[in-house]
């Protein structure tokens, strides 16, 4: 018996929604994760892209439990000396929560071509709407 192994002229690619409404950010990002990794097929190939392409909607509404919302930070640097830059979550919800759902889930792909490839098919809105409906997008509750 033989293993099956993908290529990349065999992937077929989806579209899936999930939307982040009231739910956990990071929940919403693993699941956005697995999904553009291709880790839910079963012809799923550790070095192969096999992802599908994923939205997320409502980010806005997403919500962080615990005392996140105050204690974390997320930093970045300007690049010139002292120039470290925090802001609070709660703040950068308020402003960019796409953002923060970009942020959550370029944590949970690996740091590779391959997880690169995977964040380019990543649609991330604030709101209900979205502009993908001509690829017949399918929700994705599971």
């Amino acid at each position: 018996m033989s293993t099956y192994m993908a290529n990349k002229s065999t992937v077929e690619r989806k579209w899936y929604i999930l939307d982040a409404a009231g739910k956990p950010l990071g929940r919403v990002a693993a699941q956005a994760a697995v999904l553009l990794r291709g880790k839910h097929k079963p012809t799923f190939t550790p070095h192969v892209d096999c992802g599908d392409h994923v939205i997320i909607i409502n980010c806005e509404k997403a919500v962080l439990t615990g005392k996140k919302s105050t204690q974390k930070y997320w930093y970045r640097h300007t690049g010139y000396i002292g120039h470290l830059k925090a802001t609070r979550y709660d703040t950068l919800m308020a402003t960019k929560p796409t953002k923060a759902m970009e942020l959550a889930v370029k944590g949970m792909v690996p740091d590779n071509t391959i997880g690169r490839a995977a964040l380019l098919r990543l649609r991330l809105f604030e709101g209900a709407e979205h502009i993908h409906a001509a690829q017949k997008p399918e929700v994705w509750d599971k």
